[in-house]
């Protein structure tokens, strides 16, 4: 069966984490600080702090950003629950603005639309969580420009895009972002089994999240109020077990040193899919601007079923009858039963996101996806579509 993702693992990673298991620090060791110490120089951050998972690092960067009751955090409906899940983790109030068309991301023009007509509401607008979706970094330099114009944070939800370039640079997110967050679970870029990051260039907003992964307790000798040996700590902040271990991390590290690699065989296999679809009048392949890199943790076409008489379900079920298993990213995150009854989101909201819900599917693309793999794949759709077309 061809999954839409999958880790990519080799011997070298094998025997990293079998280091780790013959040593004697299986977690809070060495391989936590050098997995740190590996992410923050390959992704030019000046802090990086790992955690147990990517919507732990968006929990906690909510938390050490000051989110609370009464704030209002921005992010688009087409990304995965824990973008908004975050928000309301801090008692603060999610708002959504939709995507554009071809980027798929986060539109600009209505992100400054939705701050203005919040703040005429007298809404206290925080921050915004952007998402560089599928690997297509956002308009990152709109973004920064309106943030700095209403005085937003600003979250990279970089999850997707590891390794993707900005105007030619690869340290893009850092720049344009008061935080970074990413993701190692086994479908992305890399893995460390599970896990995420939190890279900033702030070093009080680093140190609130070392402290808040660990039930928030210290034993720097600077924050104590009292200290009665060097077995003694304090809990000044309601924490969270949140930390990672050390042989997570090795793998974490182990995988770092491929991604260069597995991006390139991303983008092969992306651009295989191009030019077998570009002719394909049922299909809209993904559009990419001059001034960036894709980095492909997901290849998302279009199809417009209602056009050609099919179902999205029947589809599936095709493909999967043909070993192939699709995906759907994402079911837009307001008309999730949850944030409706919460917020009274409705159908016809943010219709880019609807719609584009509507067509979207995952094609598959890893690393190991075999070329012959992926000629089943495109010759398993055309045949489906030419079926109905």
């Amino acid at each position: 069966m061809i999954s839409y993702g999958k880790q990519s693992v080799d011997q070298s990673d094998i025997d990293a984490v079998i280091k780790v298991l013959g040593g004697d620090w299986f977690t809070q060791g060495p391989y936590v600080e050098a997995f740190e110490s590996d992410l923050r120089n390959h992704f030019g951050s000046e802090c990086c702090a790992v955690v147990s998972s990517g919507t732990a690092a968006l929990h906690l960067a909510g938390l050490a950003l000051g989110w609370e009751p009464g704030d209002t955090i921005l992010t688009t409906p087409t990304t995965f629950l824990a973008s908004a899940n975050s928000v309301m983790y801090s008692g603060a109030d999610p708002s959504f603005v939709d995507i554009d068309p071809e980027s798929y991301n986060i539109d600009p023009d209505k992100l400054e639309e939705k701050i203005r007509d919040l703040l005429r509401q007298g809404r206290r607008v925080k921050a915004v969580v952007a998402v560089d979706y599928a690997g297509n970094p956002c308009d990152w330099k709109a973004i920064r420009e309106i943030a700095d114009r209403y005085s937003l944070q600003v979250i990279n939800d970089n999850c997707h895009a590891m390794g993707a370039e900005y105007f030619g640079d690869t340290d893009y997110a850092i720049k344009y972002a008061d935080v970074v967050i990413q993701s190692y679970h086994p479908v992305k870029h890399i893995t460390s089994g599970e896990g995420g990051a939190v890279l900033t260039n702030d070093r009080k907003i680093d140190e609130k999240i070392r402290l808040l992964r660990s039930h928030g307790m210290s034993k720097k000798i600077d924050q104590l109020e009292k200290s009665d040996g060097p077995w003694y700590y304090e809990m000044h902040e309601l924490g969270f077990n949140y930390r990672i271990t050390d042989i997570q991390c090795a793998l974490g590290s182990s995988q770092l040193k491929k991604l260069s690699k597995f991006n390139q065989v991303r983008a092969r296999i992306a651009k295989t899919y191009d030019s077998n679809f570009s002719g394909n009048d049922f299909i809209t392949s993904p559009e990419i601007t001059a001034n960036v890199k894709h980095a492909y943790h997901l290849y998302p076409i279009l199809i417009d079923f209602q056009h050609i008489n099919m179902s999205k379900t029947d589809f599936f079920a095709k493909m999967k009858k043909a070993n192939v298993l699709l995906q759907v990213h994402y079911i837009p995150i307001h008309l999730q039963p949850y944030y409706r009854n919460k917020f009274g989101f409705k159908n016809g909201d943010f219709p880019i996101s609807e719609n584009f819900y509507l067509k979207e599917v995952s094609l598959p693309i890893f690393p190991d996806l075999a070329e012959s793999d992926q000629r089943h794949v495109i010759d398993t759709i055309n045949s489906i579509l030419g079926e109905h077309g």
